[in-house]
């Protein structure tokens, strides 16, 4: 007995023991370094210093002959950015192209991830891998094999239309097509991807309710993959905003497409071709923040949507 009351004494006036300090956040730090390494350098310094590049601009005096001499511009870039028409109008060309290709490409994929998921779908893995190829291709690869289709006088589809693929009123439609053709793949993956993580039990529920094929479809499958939609339409609107490699191409078989067709196109030309690094920096940035806003625009609507539908 006094034996245990030794050893509870002891222990009671013994320092606590020394707890080893958990190794977890240690391991996650050494993980994560060599990606916060890279997101610095090849992300935030490029950004910072476009950010700094957008206040400058290059003077020369004496009539444009004299020593070149970079100036603090303050807000003239951005200034000039507005007042640039080229950048306008190229602005209102993406709106155009946005507002009629986004819907239709994500209408198609939902399409066929739709009948890829549907019970009655054979051959799933041939039919995937057929509609996810044309993203495996380049785009400027698609873009010149289009552009050869384009072309009338060698072109297999010139005799079958009664329109020129590259006039001035249907070549933005054109590149709508490419662009199409190239992502409704990739979008009906993402898409298909959510209807594989919806529980089967729900089906039998609906089938149970005596609802059919397109019903479930419609009133099951289509709000719980609203969440994928979501994300393919702010993809898509980023990546209506950065065309490029379409319209550059077909910028060397048609007139209709100009050096300054789209803002990215006309920030190349401000910075390369006109050497004012200063106002093709600002047309980026701007760009940017105009595509930030459009996707924030985008999801704050979606979410306004699905209240609405939730409440009904």
């Amino acid at each position: 007995m006094a034996t245990i009351q030794l050893e509870a004494e002891q222990r009671r006036t013994a320092p606590p023991p020394r707890r080893r300090r958990p190794t977890s956040n240690r391991a996650a730090g050494i993980f994560l370094a060599p990606f916060a390494v890279l997101f610095v350098v090849f992300f935030l310094v490029p950004i910072a210093y476009a950010v700094n590049e957008s206040f400058y601009q290059v003077k020369r005096s004496g009539l444009g002959f004299g020593t070149p001499e970079r100036v603090f511009a303050g807000l003239d870039n951005f200034a000039a950015v507005f007042a640039d028409g080229s950048f306008m109008n190229g602005i209102g060309r993406l709106l155009l192209f946005g507002l009629v290709q986004v819907p239709i490409m994500l209408g198609l994929a939902l399409v066929l991830a739709l009948l890829l998921d549907s019970a009655s779908a054979r051959f799933k893995r041939l039919f995937r891998l057929t509609y996810f190829l044309p993203y495996a291709v380049p785009g400027v690869i698609a873009a010149i094999v289009w552009s050869f289709l384009y072309t009338p006088r060698i072109s297999p589809l010139a005799d079958l239309v009664p329109f020129d693929f590259l006039s001035d009123s249907v070549v933005l439609w054109s590149m709508a097509n490419i662009v199409t053709w190239t992502w409704v793949g990739f979008n009906m993956l993402v898409i298909y991807a959510a209807l594989q993580s919806i529980p089967t039990s729900l089906y039998e529920a609906a089938e149970l309710d005596g609802a059919g094929g397109w019903k479930t479809a419609w009133y099951v499958k289509v709000p719980l993959v609203r969440p994928s939609l979501v994300l393919t339409g702010v993809f898509s609107i980023i990546g209506t905003l950065q065309l490029f490699n379409e319209p550059m191409v077909l910028s060397r078989i048609t007139p209709a497409v100009g050096k300054d067709y789209t803002p990215l196109m006309r920030s190349l030309q401000v910075a390369l071709d006109n050497n004012d690094y200063g106002q093709g920096t600002a047309i980026a940035l701007m760009l940017a923040v105009f595509a930030a806003g459009l996707s924030y625009l985008f999801i704050r609507l979606s979410a306004w949507l699905t209240a609405r539908g939730v409440n009904r």
